[in-house]
């Protein structure tokens, strides 16, 4: 009697790429990541951390770059600020300050050159090895209450090979995303993916999936990612590398993808950012309601007027 096949291993790793400029917040990010900026009192790469845990994932490897050391100390302690808390026995904000360092074990790498998302996975190679593990994106903030990462790494260990998240973006806006030509996929809301173009050209998209800032992946990509040219941009896409997979699942397994409907921002644009700010303060317990009074007053008057 044949063996059975041994399932895929479980998801335990996350890889976060956070070397990007963040040029599009100029000013404010001068001098500070913009992952670091705040959506109302935390930081957005806190959010992408927190999802990463809720999935399961608690050893979570950031790629950096120049300047990003506000990352460092943010997920590490601060003795001399914990002991002020802890004289003063204000100990609701002493939980706020140590819930971050207590997140997850994180680990930081450098990305030396700024040569793409294909390349800063690359570098995540040593640290993830032979496992599967996910990619999160700093700029891509999903709403907190949508387990969309608990349902790529399901799907992962189910189906194997690699999974990742699509929105219908518009033809409009296509252009702007790696794009994905799919097929059924069996399950209600999953597509298998056939081929995937990064940023095409108007009229030229295979659909209006535009792939957003959250993969499971098979380390075959590795390889793969070792052998990709430049591409868009010249820099090396991690859309290319997908591409490869999707054509040839002999390589890697095959890519599927979750066609994602939920809320999902973009915060390295500034108007994604200030409607996430205000989804997210909307829906706090502590400051919510009174922000929300606020708000209507400000949208039926002020606005009105």
């Amino acid at each position: 009697m044949p063996a059975t096949p041994s399932p895929p291993p479980r998801v335990r790793k996350a890889v976060i790429p956070a070397a990007g400029l963040g040029t599009r917040f100029l000013p404010a990010t001068k001098a500070t990541p913009k992952e670091m900026l705040p959506l109302v009192d935390k930081p957005a790469i806190q959010y992408v951390v927190e999802e990463a845990v809720a999935a399961g994932l608690d050893d979570v490897l950031m790629v950096t770059g120049r300047g990003k050391r506000a990352l460092e100390d943010h997920f590490d302690r601060n003795a001399e600020l914990e002991a002020v808390l802890t004289g003063k026995g204000d100990t609701a904000r002493l939980d706020l300050v140590r819930a971050a360092t207590d997140l997850a074990t994180v680990h930081y790498v450098r990305q030396g050159d700024p040569r793409g998302l294909g390349h800063a996975v690359l570098c995540a190679a040593p640290h993830v090895g032979d496992e599967p593990f996910a990619v999160l994106l700093g700029d891509d903030l999903i709403d907190p209450a949508e387990p969309l990462l608990t349902h790529l790494t399901g799907l992962r260990e189910e189906l194997g090979g690699s999974v990742i998240a699509l929105m219908d973006v518009g033809a409009e806006h296509i252009h702007r995303y790696g794009c994905a030509a799919v097929e059924p996929g069996g399950a209600d809301g999953v597509v298998r993916v056939t081929d995937l173009v990064e940023k095409p050209e108007a009229g030229r998209a295979p659909s209006t999936l535009g792939v957003i800032g959250r993969y499971v992946l098979d380390p075959g990509i590795f390889e793969v990612l070792a052998k990709t040219e430049p591409g868009r941009g010249g820099e090396i896409q991690l859309t290319d590398a997908l591409r490869t997979l999707a054509r040839d699942p002999a390589i890697a397994g095959p890519v599927h993808a979750v066609v994602f409907t939920g809320h999902r921002y973009d915060t390295g644009d500034r108007g994604e950012y200030l409607r996430a700010t205000v989804r997210l303060a909307c829906a706090r317990e502590d400051i919510g309601p009174e922000f929300r009074a606020w708000l209507r007053t400000f949208t039926t008057r002020e606005l009105a007027a």
